[in-house]
């Protein structure tokens, strides 16, 4: 089974930095995509970012230039560094994997338990 732990959320001005991580654990599994997802309130949940396992990245536009995201597979945890945050920004963050169990076809997906990123102006 797979296990997610999520950090590194809170409250920021606008204009500042914040690191989110997510750390996958548990035993023979492999993991295939990484990314993260956001939740603003009365909006439905969007792709923020999300990393291959060869390291190809894709932004959702509004991100682009400001986000950066990263992997450790030795660690199987995503980082998603934040910088120059908005206002709009502020939403519940969930940290997403497409994992398969050893000897199991198919890639599944799997979900963080979101952390809070706050951004005031």
């Amino acid at each position: 089974q797979v296990h997610l732990v999520e950090s590194g959320g809170g409250l920021v001005q606008a204009g500042g930095s914040l690191r989110l991580s997510c750390a996958a654990s548990g035993s023979g599994f492999s993991i295939n995509y990484m990314g993260w997802y956001r939740q603003a309130p009365g909006k439905e949940r969007e792709l923020v970012a999300r990393i291959s396992n060869g390291g190809t990245t894709t932004y959702t536009d509004s991100v682009k230039g400001r986000f950066t995201i990263s992997r450790d597979n030795a660690k199987n945890t995503v980082y998603l560094q934040m910088s120059s945050l908005k206002p709009e920004d502020t939403a519940v963050y969930y940290c997403n994997v497409d994992f398969r169990m050893w000897g199991i076809q198919q890639w599944r997906p799997y979900w963080g338990q979101g952390t809070q990123v706050t951004v005031s102006s």
